[in-house]
């Protein structure tokens, strides 16, 4: 049978097509073969995408320590709540991979976060979802909670386990550490950044830097056999120890905390340091913040001892008193007219804190005593403008400490006008930092030798131990002679004993304290000029202890405290002081000294009285009674009616009868004044110390303006004499005879 035409036709146009597309596979075969490409993509990439899967191995962030190896901030483990919502995760229907039941699943979990069951509900019916997470409410739980949850055996639950930062004591110098949080990167890494205080100036050193590991996997993402893992690790981030000590740490938190409660100040600030190294051991603020949960951030993000600037107020005086020291210009027996003090061309006069009555006719010592802004005006004449200026920046005002914390402020000198020239030696106008003055202290405090601050102790390598980098003290400048701090210590200390000293608040059972005390205005916003109002200053005090030979360094600002009618401005900073200097004293096994007494009695009123009663009188508060004259009644007394005294102090009499001066050998320069004031004498005091000798006669009649000449020498002069004479009678025994 013959075949038809038509059929060998079709036949060979199929054979064509067939052949054409044969021809295009191959050519389109030997094409991928060769580029490895296909539609512009690379195939081998394609395929490791597929079944080559990596993860990160992230890097364990470094630890920050006190200074004895107690942590204060690490990373510590922490859970990410999953719900794998795709059935295909789920090859058994017995045991399902994924969320089966949302209702039920929701009700649970509700109970374990904070998140409202209808919003969990929500996020478990997503539409095409392959798995869900549950924002901050899932994210960082912690590893009991996570056990918690899987209890519960929610099907499809899971958890991310991932580092998480950890600050174990809570509030604790929280803006001098900071905190440290996860963010993302471009690159859709997660990693922990700091974002203030160490935690963000030290960053690069806290951060490790993260590993991966990468394995060939099926196309279900299980490990191939006998395929190999190709392992980065990561490199860990190196340790920080602090030069805080957690102990004195936890004692400043603990007061500032009670003083922030009872007196509800605006803000508050406090630093212990060492003066012989420029360490910082503790140091706080009040609006503080919780590192870890970040309750109360939003009331002050800013370091107030670093970054923020002040006028110090009276607290001023003690570098003023250093400098006029230093220059030889400060006598502590020169007598001024207290009360105000005239600029040229400056209509308003200065003015002491007593409304500018003054106390009259006054030493030097007690104007620093009493912190009289006159005598420091006074003082100013004798020490020079430009010389002053000189110790200003010697001290290291003007300049930041570049103590390493980020946005340190450098304050302003306003040293232009004669006014802001007299304002600024006694505490107003010129601004500083928290920490400047500590560093400032600390010259005075380790006999001239001004130490720069720092709170890095060491870094170290967490896996050889190895230290990277070790601070060590540095002296920052010595602005005065060791002479000079000795005596400036001497004259602060009887800002703390005197009677009419300013700080007698801040006495401490057992130890001297030396310091000064502050009442600095507060620029107000709304006028330019200051506030004002019993509460509407900043109140300080900075001491030392023990006096002699200081240990430590207390700096403690109360700023706009609410007071009661009966409470002055030191209160509340005392109550931070005292407790934190004295038991951080304990801590360091710092001996108390023997017979110190600082029981504190108010003096009744003991005029009209008899002699013999008075005396009695005074004997009941601990006092010692002083008679000047040989009368039967008193007339008046020293110290005042309602006058707090130190047990053991002087109380002075003057009675109706002669005038008589006691004997006043080994008195002090206080003492003798009393005497000289209540007796109408004029004085002239020759040296240092405590009394030698007297022009009058013990017990003899005296004339009113009669003079009295009084010598003074200290302990080392009178020892110095002793052996003199000692060695010169020596000689005279040794001498032959002719």
């Amino acid at each position: 049978m013959k075949k038809r035409p038509s059929m060998n036709i079709g036949a060979a146009i199929l054979f064509g097509i067939f052949g054409l597309l044969f021809f295009v596979l191959m050519v389109r075969f030997i094409t991928i073969q060769v580029t490895g490409e296909a539609e512009g993509k690379v195939l081998a990439s394609q395929a490791a995408e597929k079944y080559i899967k990596s993860r990160i191995l992230e890097a364990h962030r470094g630890t920050i320590y006190d200074q004895k190896g107690e942590v204060i901030a690490e990373d510590t483990s922490a859970y990410t709540l999953v719900a794998i919502l795709s059935p295909t995760v789920t090859s058994d229907p017995e045991n399902p991979k994924h969320v089966t039941d949302p209702k039920k699943t929701a009700r649970e979990l509700s109970g374990f976060i904070d998140m409202n069951e209808s919003e969990i509900y929500k996020k478990l019916t997503t539409d095409g979802a392959y798995q869900v997470e549950f924002g901050s409410a899932g994210r960082a739980l912690s590893h009991q909670l996570m056990l918690d949850i899987k209890e519960e055996k929610l099907p499809g639950i899971t958890f991310r386990k991932e580092a998480k930062r950890f600050y174990p004591n809570g509030t604790f110098a929280s803006h001098l550490i900071g905190f440290a949080q996860k963010t993302t990167n471009d690159d859709g890494d997660s990693v922990t950044t700091g974002k203030m205080g160490i935690e963000k100036s030290f960053n690069d050193i806290l951060s490790g830097k993260n590993g991966s590991v990468e394995y060939k996997s099926d196309v279900w993402g299980y490990l191939l056999p006998n395929s190999e893992e190709h392992v980065t690790p990561p490199q860990d981030g190196n340790d920080i120890y602090l030069t805080i000590d957690k102990k004195i740490q936890t004692f400043l938190e603990e007061a500032m905390n009670q003083v922030q409660k009872q007196y509800k100040p605006k803000k508050m600030y406090a630093i212990v340091a060492d003066p012989k190294t420029g360490k910082i051991l503790a140091m706080t603020q009040r609006p503080t913040f919780h590192p870890d949960t970040r309750a109360g951030l939003m009331d002050n993000w800013t370091n107030t001892i670093v970054e923020e600037t002040i006028e110090p107020g009276s607290t001023m005086k003690s570098f003023s008193l250093a400098a006029a020291v230093n220059e030889g210009k400060f006598n502590p027996n020169e007598a001024y007219q207290s009360g105000t003090y005239k600029v040229d061309n400056v209509p308003n006069p200065i003015r002491d804190h007593n409304g500018g009555e003054g106390w009259g006719s006054i030493s030097f010592l007690e104007g620093v005593q009493r912190s009289s802004n006159v005598a420091f005006a006074y003082l100013l004449d004798q020490i020079g403008f430009e010389t002053f200026e000189g110790y200003l920046h010697d001290f290291g005002f003007g300049e930041p400490t570049n103590v390493g914390l980020p946005h340190e402020a450098s304050g302003s000198i306003l040293y232009h006008y004669p006014i802001e020239k007299y304002t600024t030696i006694f505490g107003q106008g010129t601004t500083v930092t928290p920490l400047q003055m500590i560093q400032a202290e600390s010259a005075i405090a380790n006999d001239g030798k001004m130490m720069k601050p720092y709170v890095i102790s060491k870094v170290v390598d967490p896996n050889t131990k190895e230290v990277v980098k070790e601070t060590k003290p540095e002296v920052a400048g010595t602005p005065i002679t060791k002479e000079t701090a000795e005596k400036t210590r001497k004259y602060l200390e009887t800002t703390v004993t005197s009677e009419h000293g300013t700080g007698t608040r801040f006495a401490i059972e057992g130890y001297s304290v030396a310091g000064k005390s502050g009442t600095a205005q507060i620029p107000d916003p709304e006028t330019g000029g200051y506030k004002y109002g019993k509460e509407n200053y900043l109140f300080s005090f900075m001491g030392m202890a023990p006096a002699d030979n200081p240990q430590l360094i207390v700096y403690v600002g109360v700023q706009e405290p609410e007071l009661k009618p009966t409470e002055i401005g030191s209160d509340p900073v005392s109550d931070v002081f005292k407790p934190v200097m004295q038991n951080s004293l304990k801590y360091l096994n710092i001996k108390p000294q023997e017979k110190v007494n600082l029981k504190q009695e108010q003096i009744p009123d003991l005029t009209g009285m008899s002699v013999e009663k008075a005396k009695a009188e005074i004997e009941k508060t601990g006092g010692e009674p002083v008679v000047v004259g040989n009368g039967s009644e008193v007339i008046r007394q020293l110290p005042h009616e309602g006058s707090e005294m130190l047990e053991g102090g002087k109380v002075i009499l003057r009675t109706d009868g002669d005038i008589t001066i006691p004997d006043m050998k080994g008195w002090s320069i206080r003492d003798v004044f009393k005497i000289a004031n209540i007796a109408g004498l004029k004085i002239n005091m020759v040296g240092n110390g405590f009394a030698v000798s007297q022009n009058i006669q013990p017990d003899s009649p005296v004339n009113e303006d009669e003079p009295l000449v009084v010598n003074f020498k200290t302990p080392e002069e009178q020892l110095q004499k002793k052996k003199e004479e000692e060695a010169s009678e020596g000689s005279e025994e040794e001498r032959p005879l002719n």
